[in-house]
């Protein structure tokens, strides 16, 4: 019998293999369709085929914008839940590692006992004794059929899931800074120029009432010009609003006061320039670099390797084992007879029910639920960054519009001064012609923001601002 059993323990131990299937990223899932790893959308014009720099927002050579970014990734309060969050994953991941295998216990008790004398077939009453034990055991569970190790699986894809959320909310808090700081520096150029416009329309106002005391002039022309001043003036607070919000999100993105900010923070009027053509490189490295692209591979991962779990259940559990102590009575401890040891297998097995297989079922469907969101994340990674370059690419189109229409207007600006100068226009003409260049320039600061904020979003689509060493430490 003992030779059975010993042949039967080597014959399951032998039999050992991996339930549930081995992950691989499926042959039909998006990410491996060719035409979205090609070349992405190209303008001359705009961008260039190159790798997106980790550290994008340095080709801004902005020393104070590289100083709000640094302040922001070392005191960011949602980079200290991502953190908290990868503490936990790893936590889970020892956690699963740590199943199965070898196991250890002590037990040791003392009390007043009184026991049924006929629990052991005494019909008199059993005396009261103080009774104690001692008892140290250890085992070892055998994963025969890999259940423990597709735990482990699952627990570490789900760390890297994990891991690249925090790289998603390291890239989006990247830009979110540079979004503030643009913010900031846009509103302080538009409200520099709408300043200027208030001052012109207001010696036209004084102009047009001096024409009207002399009679040269009507009340229409000069309520027309208090209209527009007045309309000019409304502009204001937009402005300082937005330099507000704008001071206001990077103080709450970097955890300080406004006033803590980086020095000349609040007074830049000059909007951040790149130093070259934005580099995009291809749908290859894009869907390798983006976060949330790699967040939903792994998930994939955990939720197939959530099925070999499942599975696990349809099978017997088996460890051997063995236990040392003494029990009776407290004086007696330790002697021969209250000795015990023992040492042997132990299977056990629940019988699988219509439940253990609903779960089985139940972790396939996740499984086909991951891949498809998998596929969703990989085409509208896909989407939002061709979206993107077109749209950056019609605001530099529009942005070059509006340069040649203020540089247009400065010519006629300046030639119409020069006339008046000669005494062949008036004054109200050279001041009308310099109150529309005026107002070109300030097309022109908006549409330079628009394009500042565009260049943004083309970095956040492409990835840019994840560092592999970084997060992997």
């Amino acid at each position: 019998m003992k030779r059975l059993m010993l042949l039967g323990l080597a014959l399951s131990l032998g039999a050992c293999q991996m339930v549930g299937p081995d992950y691989q990223v499926p042959g039909d899932a998006a990410v491996q369709r060719g035409d979205l790893n090609g070349p992405l959308r190209q303008d001359a014009a705009s961008v260039v085929s190159a790798p997106v720099p980790e550290d994008w927002w340095q080709l801004y050579q902005d020393p104070r914008l590289n100083t709000l970014v640094r302040d922001a990734l070392g005191a960011n309060t949602e980079l200290r839940v991502a953190a908290a969050n990868i503490a936990k994953a790893r936590a889970q991941l020892e956690v699963a590692q740590s199943q199965g295998g070898f196991g250890g216990g002590a037990k040791v008790a003392a009390q007043r006992l009184q026991e049924s004398g006929e629990a052991f077939l005494q019909p008199d009453k059993v005396p009261v004794a103080n009774i104690g034990e001692a008892i140290l055991s250890a085992s070892y569970q055998f994963d025969l059929w890999g259940t423990f190790k597709r735990g482990s699986e699952a627990a570490q894809a789900n760390a890297d899931a994990v891991q690249a959320a925090a790289d998603t909310a390291r890239i989006t808090l990247v830009a979110d800074v540079v979004k503030a700081y643009t913010q900031v520096c846009s509103a302080n150029e538009e409200l520099h120029i709408a300043h200027q416009s208030l001052g012109l329309q207001q010696q036209s106002v004084q102009l047009n009432q001096r024409l009207r005391d002399a009679g040269r002039g009507d009340e229409t022309q000069v309520t027309r010009s208090q209209t527009q001043f007045k309309s000019l003036r409304a502009e204001l607070p937009r402005f300082q609003a937005e330099r507000e919000a704008g001071l206001y999100t990077l103080a709450a993105l970097l955890a300080k006061p406004v006033e803590q900010l980086p020095a000349g923070t609040a007074e830049c009027a000059e909007l951040p320039q790149l130093a070259q053509l934005i580099p995009v490189g291809d749908g290859a490295a894009l869907l390798k670099r983006r976060p949330d692209v790699r967040q939903a591979e792994r998930q994939l991962a955990a939720a197939t390797a959530t099925i070999g779990v499942a599975t696990g259940a349809l099978y017997p559990n088996i460890s051997i084992g063995a236990q040392v102590g003494t029990i009776g009575i407290l004086e007696n401890l330790g002697e021969p007879s209250t000795n015990r040891w023992g040492f042997g297998p132990l299977v056990s097995w629940t019988i699988p029910t219509n439940g253990t297989r609903a779960r089985i079922r139940e972790a396939e469907a996740s499984t086909q639920a991951a891949l498809a969101h998998f596929d969703g994340v990989v085409l509208n990674a896909i989407r939002e960054t061709q979206t993107r370059l077109a749209q950056y690419s019609a605001l530099l189109d529009r942005r070059d519009a509006l340069a040649e229409a203020e540089k247009s207007a400065k010519e006629a600006a300046d030639q119409t001064h020069r006339y008046f100068q000669a005494g062949r226009e008036s004054f109200l003409a050279d001041l009308q012609a310099t109150r529309t260049y005026t107002d070109m320039r300030g097309q022109l600061a908006a549409a330079n923001s628009q394009v500042a904020m565009g260049q943004i979003g083309v970095f956040l689509a492409l990835g840019g601002g994840w560092k592999e060493a970084a997060a992997r430490q």
